[in-house]
């Protein structure tokens, strides 16, 4: 019996750590596309193939008991796919695959303030050390040893935005988790909505009828990675590891991202990573580390 608990927490561990080294090599993925497609275009494109591929495992229907349920999964495909990604791919257009990985990473951060506010989480002192360690780290990735033209404050708003965003996704999929659904039907019926959601945009975001471009090799195996691996397979694994570990044993593999995203954008774009960057890099890793790490929940 103790052998088997130990093998699904080791699966669930390696679920978290997969996700996290996929998600990180997304923004360098997009930022790849971004060359071919609008950021509206990656985004509808993106979620499209994962919940097809969704409705391939599962094609059962997802039965939600009244409108006040349904308000919870369109709010979660509003924040999670649509404006999240939406901003997300949009900052990358305006500065550093490197810098969006580690400024969106801030999200845990904002979860838990929101938590606090919305649900009367209460946060100890280490919280707010290591919100001080995150916000150096920021202006330390923002100054980057002086070479400020290689960076827009415009896309680092963005980035942040974004980081905020997907803290309300948490607290509605906690939310969504407390009803007891299938996570695969779960997940699906998130990305339908955003995908919803997502329409009265593209007519004024750029999308181009042009299908050719869908068959460029460049294209297509960028497509399917974020489609099929980031989007359908990551979603639900990190929902399987929530489950086993829990959200606070699963929120420290998010502090991996940054340094996948960093350590794939040098190695594929050739993005500059100075002293300064990496001090930032370190410094917010370390606050999102105590704060995320050592804060203790008091429920009502």
């Amino acid at each position: 019996m103790n052998a088997v608990c130990l093998s699904s927490r080791w699966a669930a561990h390696s679920a978290a750590l997969c996700c996290a080294v996929v998600w990180g090599i997304t923004f360098v993925s997009t930022k790849v596309l971004l060359s071919i497609f609008a950021p509206a275009e990656i985004l509808f494109l993106r979620f499209l193939l994962g919940m097809i591929a969704l409705w391939c495992v599962c094609p059962h229907r997802l039965r939600v008991d009244g409108a006040r349920h349904e308000l919870l999964f369109a709010g979660a495909g509003l924040c999670g796919v649509t404006l999240y990604f939406l901003l997300e791919n949009i900052a990358l257009q305006y500065t550093l695959a490197s810098n969006v990985g580690v400024l969106v990473a801030i999200s845990p951060l904002f979860t838990a303030l929101l938590a606090r506010i919305l649900l009367g989480e209460q946060l100890r002192l280490r919280f707010f050390v290591g919100f001080a360690f995150a916000l150096t780290g920021i202006v330390c990735i923002n100054v980057n040893s002086g070479a400020v033209l290689l960076l827009n404050p415009l896309g680092d708003l963005l980035a942040m935005l974004a980081a905020l965003t997907w803290a309300f996704y948490s607290i509605l999929t906690r939310k969504i988790g407390q009803l007891g659904h299938d996570t695969a039907l779960a997940t699906r019926r998130i990305f339908g909505w955003g995908l919803l959601l997502m329409l009265p945009v593209l007519p004024f975001a750029g999308v181009s009828a042009d299908v050719d471009r869908l068959f460029l090799p460049l294209a297509a195996g960028n497509l399917l990675f974020l489609g099929l691996g980031a989007s359908a397979l990551c979603f639900v694994l990190w929902n399987f590891a929530l489950t086993r570990l829990g959200p606070v044993c699963v929120s420290q593999y998010i502090y991996l991202i940054p340094l996948v995203t960093v350590g794939t954008s040098l190695l594929v774009l050739g993005e500059p990573v100075t002293l300064l960057a990496v001090l930032g890099m370190a410094l917010i890793l370390a606050g999102l580390t105590i704060s995320e790490g050592r804060f203790r929940i008091r429920k009502r």
